[in-house]
């Protein structure tokens, strides 16, 4: 059974990405009706890929079986686009800098590889996502909708994110092959 602080430390992260991912639909219609159509693809795409880090944590959780409360900090109050970007980026921001290193020491020192593979899998994507959306703001804050050439590829096992006309060969932080890559 999952050792009690890195057991919290799930829980805390399975509702930020449960969060995230609710957060990013509703900032994808707002995208879409403002006309930031790649924009709106960009918060599908991710909020899929939250869906995926969210459903991984939740995985390591399965011995257990009791009610939960869970604590888990976001961003909330949504606007425009632009400022639904900077909710995003400050979102991705905290679990690049703050949540993700010490959610990964905790399952380390207590030897919880499952909860370490699963924080591993997300932080790696959060950095993609945190850049992604910075960019986007960019354009965004210009009345302009981001170029993104191509599909927007998430791998459903780590939620590894790549924009371009086809996904890499095989993902670079789980090696899932390219063929279950899923675009957007």
């Amino acid at each position: 059974m999952v050792r009690p602080m890195t057991k919290d430390a799930l829980l805390s992260a399975f509702g930020g990405e449960s969060m995230a991912h609710m957060r990013y639909l509703v900032f994808a219609e707002i995208a879409e009706k403002e006309g930031f159509k790649n924009v709106a693809r960009l918060f599908r795409a991710i909020a899929f890929a939250e869906q995926v880090h969210a459903t991984n944590h939740y995985r390591a959780l399965r011995e257990y079986n009791e009610d939960a409360k869970i604590v888990a900090g976001a961003p909330v109050g949504p606007g425009n686009t632009s400022k639904n970007l900077e909710l995003a980026i400050r979102g991705e921001e905290f679990e690049i800098k703050e949540m993700y290193p010490v959610y990964l020491e905790i399952a380390r020192y207590q030897g919880e590889k499952e909860a370490e593979l699963s924080f591993t899998y997300a932080y790696r994507a959060e950095q993609i996502h945190a850049q992604l959306y910075r960019e986007a703001k960019n354009y965004v804050d210009k009345g302009q909708d981001c170029p993104l050439e191509g599909k927007i590829w998430i791998c459903p096992v780590c939620g590894h994110t790549y924009v371009g006309t086809e996904p890499p060969e095989k993902c670079p932080v789980c090696g899932v092959p390219k063929e279950r890559y899923i675009g957007f």
